[in-house]
């Protein structure tokens, strides 16, 4: 294999990294499980970047209705939308990437489109989070954006996106093939609303140092995202003011949202068609440090959930969780238990309408800020 990177240190070393094929297909397999994103959501969507909640590995796929599993597709992920997302793995020295690999893929999607019952799958992503050691609701809960998340609404639209065949399949290889991307660019131009997809994902190696690149292949410029619309902050804004305090709740979101970007905070939105919402994060170190999300059902909830699960956060302790809890209840109206601090609790929007309050709010997350970039 040719190319390579360069990565600099802190120290000003150059490192020269080499491309270097994987061991086996197995390996590529646990990656993508440990890490979704090296599926590249962002490339797939630049405008509202995919996010990944794998459902399981080596998922059975059906022949017949209430069939057992009759094939087995690499990895199932689902992403924020609700969209099916079909991956198959291979190396690109397995002479089936070439073209058996296609008609597999389109084998396992017709018949999951046809008998996937999604309480089965439900079942399979409970079912990994248990031998994982985690509780499904909260790992779902935090995948949709914590405090005001709907999973039953979440499993009915992968359903409906099922029946629909609203479905991705993605080609995952170290290298993808001239043929194979052929016939993906072919295929994603004609096939609606299903998505055909490659990721090539090279792997380097220097000096007790692994770097992965993933690159999205045959996101054709004439493929429009059907997926549900894209909030905005100005769309968020006139929601807010169809509601009945909505001038009021509206306001208070553009303030905090001006000051997060004074801040060079991380605003990203939702998308769907029941609640907006745009969240504010903090990047340090390549991590992407959660804080709170505003909402068009006139709702605020504090990230606790995410703080308490990432080591990398300042406020990993629960110690550090309470104190946070008690400056934010200085805010008349706030009223946040005390078990919130393990959850994403919310607050009213209209608690921070008096100026007192909302400088109290953007002090204590100011501070939050400056602890995360001073870790």
């Amino acid at each position: 294999m040719a190319g390579g990177v360069f990565l600099i240190q802190d120290d000003g070393e150059l490192v020269e990294m080499t491309e270097q094929p994987y061991g086996s297909e197995e390996k590529l397999q646990e990656l993508l499980a440990r890490y979704p994103n090296l599926l590249a959501g962002g490339q797939i969507d630049p405008i509202a970047p995919r996010r990944w909640l794998l459902v399981s590995r080596e998922i059975g796929v059906p022949g017949e209705e209430y069939g057992g599993g009759r094939w087995a597709i690499d990895h199932l992920f689902l992403d924020q939308d609700a969209v099916p997302t079909l991956v198959e793995v291979k190396r690109s020295t397995n002479p089936q990437i070439r073209r058996e690999v296609v008609g597999q893929m389109l084998e396992y999607a017709a018949n999951a489109m046809a008998y996937w019952q999604v309480d089965a799958l439900r079942a399979h992503f409970e079912a990994k989070c248990e031998k994982q050691g985690l509780d499904a609701n909260e790992e779902l809960g935090e995948f949709l954006g914590g405090e005001g998340a709907d999973p039953e609404s979440f499993w009915q639209s992968v359903k409906s996106n099922l029946r629909l065949g609203k479905l991705r399949m993605i080609f995952v290889a170290d290298e993808i093939p001239s043929e194979l991307q052929r016939i993906v660019e072919f295929l994603n131009r004609q096939m609606d609303p299903a998505e055909v997809l490659a990721v090539e994902i090279k792997q380097y190696a220097g000096e007790n140092l692994t770097t992965l690149v993933p690159r999205v292949i045959g996101r054709t410029a004439e493929r429009r995202r059907t997926g549900a619309p894209q909030w905005t902050e100005e769309s968020i804004l006139e929601a807010l003011h169809k509601r009945p305090q909505g001038t009021d709740e509206a306001e208070v979101v553009s303030k905090v949202l001006d000051w997060a970007k004074r801040q060079r905070c991380h605003l990203h939105y939702g998308s769907g068609t029941a609640t907006g919402a745009v969240g504010a994060s903090v990047v340090h170190k390549g991590v992407y440090h959660r804080t709170f999300y505003l909402r068009t059902n006139g709702t605020l909830s504090v990230q606790f959930a995410w703080m308490k699960k990432r080591a990398e956060s300042p406020f990993h302790s629960e110690s550090r969780r309470r104190q946070l809890l008690e400056e934010l209840n200085r805010i008349p109206g706030a009223n946040i238990p005390e078990d919130g601090i393990s959850a994403n609790p919310r607050m009213a929007l209209l608690a921070l309408v008096e100026d007192a309050s909302l400088e109290q709010f953007l002090k204590t997350f100011a501070w939050v800020i400056d602890e995360i970039r001073a870790t």
